[in-house]
């Protein structure tokens, strides 16, 4: 029987992280092969359904509307243009897609109906469907599992603590009633985070605490690599090290054994070796696709060819949990509410995110 723990100190986390790295490696290389196959990665892919204007103020994100970057802004995309994204994503060998949308919450209305079509389209393609909406209330996470939804993806980003360096728009606890409300839901739960955001050691444990005192813990976890973008309060940082990615990886695994713990943005920084190690140390799944929503990711074709080279297999849809049933909009038994919850907006203010909104301006 497996035990997976709910009550993990920071204090024991940290000490985890900075065993020594050979030590670490084989222990979360153990943990791996005891809970899954550790020649199968799950393949998703991540489409960005609604690009750019977002209200939110993220130090990381060149979404922002306040910050002046070179994103192409997009309204939402049509039924048709989702589903033929998909096909293309299941013949590369997706499992799942992941649809994002660049909104501080979801809203009753056409727009979140259009979405919830697009679940039940890609749903019937045998297909996982994954979406990040940001907040959401627990009727409208019902809705989204009536049309088919496999996972909602609510990123955690990093530490409580930390949390207030990064974002003033929104608060930690937000996005801890969302990943609730999804509970509630028949819906799996996908919250990681972003590593290289100046943070501390400590903040990454703490973001650990986090996750892993959730129960059940999230069904994926996806670890981040900061990507800096021009025009962004975090455009000077510099890349973090893959030996930090190793050991958040490795971390992830030993602390939540059950989990998928997939490899996300910042991979085109990354080696093939710096990779095979991310998955020696317990990664199971990645984003594949040129893109992930608003930047770069290596091309599928060169994805395929690591797998072949590391001896590696794509996951196969509905491995872990099985799919879910879709219910028609014309046979749906849950109505739009009119919710106008209201999400916090701490009020509070960040150094660097107000000194790229003024500088956005002027650019403008």
């Amino acid at each position: 029987m497996s035990y997976t723990r709910h009550n993990w100190t920071k204090e024991e986390i940290l000490n985890i992280y900075n065993k020594p790295l050979m030590e670490l490696l084989y222990e979360a290389a153990t943990v791996h092969r005891k809970h899954h196959d550790p020649n199968t990665v799950q393949v998703s892919t991540l489409l960005s359904i609604k690009t750019g204007g977002c209200s939110e103020d993220c130090g990381y994100c060149p979404q922002a509307a306040r910050y002046h970057t070179d994103i192409e802004k997009n309204d939402l995309m049509s039924v048709s243009h989702v589903k033929a994204q998909a096909l293309r994503a299941k013949e590369s060998g997706s499992s799942r897609v992941c649809m994002g949308a660049a909104w501080r919450n979801v809203k009753d209305g056409p727009e979140f109906d259009q979405v919830l079509e697009m679940v039940r389209t890609i749903n019937k393609l045998d297909m996982e469907v994954c979406c990040t909406l940001g907040m959401l209330t627990e009727n409208q996470a019902k809705r989204l599992a009536e049309a088919g939804l496999y996972a909602y993806n609510h990123n955690l980003d990093t530490s409580e603590d930390y949390y207030k360096d990064v974002i003033s728009t929104r608060a930690f606890e937000d996005r801890l009633e969302t990943i609730d409300n999804v509970r509630k839901s028949n819906v799996t739960v996908c919250s990681g985070g972003i590593i290289g955001m100046g943070e501390k050691l400590e903040d990454r444990a703490g973001m650990l605490v986090a996750l892993s005192s959730l129960n059940p813990q999230p069904e994926s976890v996806p670890i981040n690599a900061l990507v800096a973008v021009e025009g962004t309060p975090m455009e000077d940082i510099e890349p973090v090290a893959i030996w930090d990615m190793v050991r958040m990886v490795a971390t992830t695994r030993i602390v939540m054994p059950e989990t998928q713990v997939r490899l996300s943005a910042g991979r085109t920084q990354m080696s093939r070796e710096g990779q095979a190690l991310c998955f020696l140390a317990g990664a199971n799944s990645i984003f594949a696709g040129d893109k992930l929503l608003t930047t770069p990711n290596p091309d599928v074709n060169e994805d395929m060819e690591m797998f072949a080279l590391l001896g590696l297999n794509s996951q196969k849809p509905f491995e872990k949990h099985a799919q879910p049933k879709t219910v028609e909009a014309s046979d749906s038994v849950l109505q739009a509410l009119g919710e106008k919850p209201k999400w916090t907006r701490p009020g509070h203010s960040i150094e660097r995110n107000e000194a790229a909104k003024a500088k956005a301006k002027i650019a403008r």
